[in-house]
């Protein structure tokens, strides 16, 4: 692992050599740090380089399907800055781009702390594929939404901006806490529960419920490459019974006539596709004009992004988003 991390260094984020080895050496004290340091040197004397495009193990190009080759495009490229806005005009002064309302998006290497707007919570830091969930309910108009696994709360603070009263459930107390500081930092508001979504029961129904559920992060691999590595068919299996669990609990608190969004950061079918399938609930389908110029649903109305999505404007994260009826 450590090795992988000088490599990338070195690699992908162009850091000197001798840098790399003063920063990451320490870290494998008590380890093997004469073997590392001989294989890194042994790289950088050979001039050693990444591919123009990354190569995939055949078994995740084969989950990955006719996307693949995209995909493993996109990885090669470091992701960009993506900021959502509370409102329109907080935008001001950023500069960037946008890809979307309530977007904007700037280069990469961007200090967040001396951006305009960032000690007034006029914006956080979410992916554009992350923000699309909690977009597909629309606004709020005083209605009640739940939040699962809701910390650290980028979905959170989506639901409070466009208007909704928001229940935001999360099992981490650490993760709970980002969650409150991005909530005084921005000035939206929301009641959090510290529970386990598979033994909590609420009060009440809900007009809208966003389970942007736990799993194996695929989607986040050209920010975690190693993901590509250490995901394999057990941990899919894994988060996939959950996911089901969790979307069967989920659909028992939505109200008559209320939305469900069902969201993963992942590329495996088995966590996606499978599950929405899978699940006894009526499909309230994506529409084009509900999405980013250059990403559209899928047949079955549900939607999936990848990093080789949107490339020429900086790629995007990997998601599968299926939204609900009650």
């Amino acid at each position: 692992m450590v090795l992988r991390m000088m490599l990338a260094q070195w690699l992908r984020l162009d850091t000197p050599p001798h840098a790399v080895v003063a920063t990451a050496l320490p870290l494998l004290a008590g380890g093997p740090k004469r073997l590392a340091h001989g294989v890194f040197a042994t790289l950088t004397r050979g001039e050693a380089k990444l591919p123009d495009v990354p190569t995939l193990p055949p078994e995740v190009a084969a989950r990955w399907g006719e996307r693949a080759e995209a995909i493993a495009a996109g990885i090669a490229q470091p992701p960009p800055l993506d900021l959502s806005l509370r409102s329109e005009d907080a935008g001001e002064g950023l500069g960037g781009t946008s890809l979307a309302s309530l977007n904007r998006r700037l280069p990469r290497g961007t200090r967040v702390e001396d951006l305009p707007g960032y000690d007034d919570g006029a914006w956080w830091v979410q992916d554009l594929a992350a923000s699309l969930p909690a977009r597909l309910l629309g606004q709020g108009d005083g209605k009640c939404a739940l939040d699962l696994c809701a910390a650290p709360g980028g979905k959170t603070l989506q639901l409070a901006a466009a208007g909704w009263n928001v229940t935001a459930l999360d099992n981490s107390s650490r993760r709970l806490e980002r969650l409150r500081q991005n909530l005084t930092r921005t000035g939206l508001a929301a009641d959090i529960v510290e529970a386990d979504a598979m033994g909590w029961e609420p009060d009440t129904v809900f007009d809208a419920i966003l389970l942007d559920a736990p799993c194996t992060a695929t989607g986040t691999c050209r920010r975690n490459p190693d993901v590509i590595h250490r995901i394999g068919p057990r941990q899919i299996e894994a988060m996939a019974t959950l996911q089901s669990q969790l979307l069967e609990r989920a659909a028992n608190w939505l109200a008559p006539g209320g939305r469900l969004i069902y969201a993963v950061c992942s590329l495996e079918p088995d966590e996606g596709e499978d599950i929405a399938a899978a699940c006894n609930l009526k499909t309230d389908p994506v529409t084009k004009d509900e999405l980013p110029s250059g990403v559209s649903p899928t047949a079955e109305g549900w939607l999936r992004t990848d990093p080789g999505m949107l490339a020429d404007s900086g790629g995007m994260d990997g998601f599968f988003v299926a939204r609900f009826a009650g």
